[in-house]
């Protein structure tokens, strides 16, 4: 047990703890629920509600994540100050990482959407981030990283077009502050246009919710390039005169010593031996 803690140099899937706070809605729990039924099975649901408030001290929450071997953490609370907040986060090597603390509106749950078809156990989400402010604003970039980071999974070196059943959206328009958060359920079907490619026709599956960002706590940057190190077993040592294109194609070059073409000789046809022939003739 305790050899299957030690770190490993390719990380399986992170686990998710899923944790209500010392008040906590209905509405929160059912948050939870869905949470842990897009997580699953990487996901451990505490039942118990815990007195923890990780913005203020993160000691209790570091516990409980090293405890059940998780490095990923969910907390749902309702409080009159901040009703229906959720607070996302992740941990490095034992401390908190970075977090953010989201308010939680327009929430419609899975059971709000009877007889949809709903994603396979274990299966990867697509994601797809709509409007310019994910590529320019530094909060949201973060926020992007940590969403996927927290939905990500279990990584593989390929997929089958089978198993990419469901896509998460999160849409933020410009000059508003809600962030739209929406699942759906994809179908592939064939191309009516004839195409080898199948199209996908997507099915609106939920959860869905709209997320308002109320408080974060990001990584130092010491503490974040620490996170980001690789092991030197893992890093591909530099091939010299070698890259690889945009197409991903292993491109070359050789450097070879200077060549005298005057003196080179190539492959001459019939025509030409017979031209030379005829002009040595001529000149006896």
């Amino acid at each position: 047990y305790l050899k299957s803690l030690e770190p490993q140099l390719v990380e399986g899937v992170k686990s998710s703890l899923l944790l209500k706070g010392n008040k906590c809605s209905e509405t929160m729990s059912t948050v939870l629920r869905d949470l842990r039924a897009l997580k699953s099975p990487a996901a451990k649901m505490l039942t118990k509600k815990n007195d923890i408030q990780p913005f203020t001290d993160a000691t209790s929450l570091e516990f409980l994540m090293t405890k059940n071997d998780c490095s990923l953490f969910s907390m749902a609370s309702h409080t009159k100050k901040r009703p229906n907040n959720l607070t996302l986060g992740r941990s490095f090597d034992g401390q908190l990482l970075d977090m953010v603390e989201l308010g939680v509106s327009e929430y419609k749950s899975l059971g709000f959407f009877k007889g949809a078809p709903k994603k396979r156990v274990g299966s990867k989400p697509m994601f797809l981030f709509q409007g310019g402010e994910w590529e320019t604003d530094d909060e949201l970039k973060k926020l992007k990283n940590l969403f996927l980071d927290w939905f990500r999974g279990d990584p593989v070196e390929s997929l089958m077009m089978k198993g990419l059943d469901h896509v998460i959206t999160l849409t933020k328009f410009e000059d508003d502050p809600v962030l739209r958060f929406r699942t759906y359920y994809v179908k592939l079907k064939k191309d009516p246009a004839g195409g080898t490619s199948p199209v996908p026709l997507l099915t609106n599956s939920g959860p869905d919710m709209d997320l308002t960002i109320r408080r974060t706590q990001f990584a130092p940057a010491e503490l974040w390039s620490a996170s980001l190190k690789q092991p030197k077993a893992l890093v591909k040592k530099k091939v010299k005169n070698q890259k690889t294109n945009v197409f991903g194609e292993t491109v070359g070059r050789l450097h070879l010593a200077r060549q005298d073409v005057d003196r080179a000789s190539g492959r001459r046809s019939r025509v030409i031996r017979r031209a030379e022939a005829a002009e040595r003739r001529e000149g006896e």
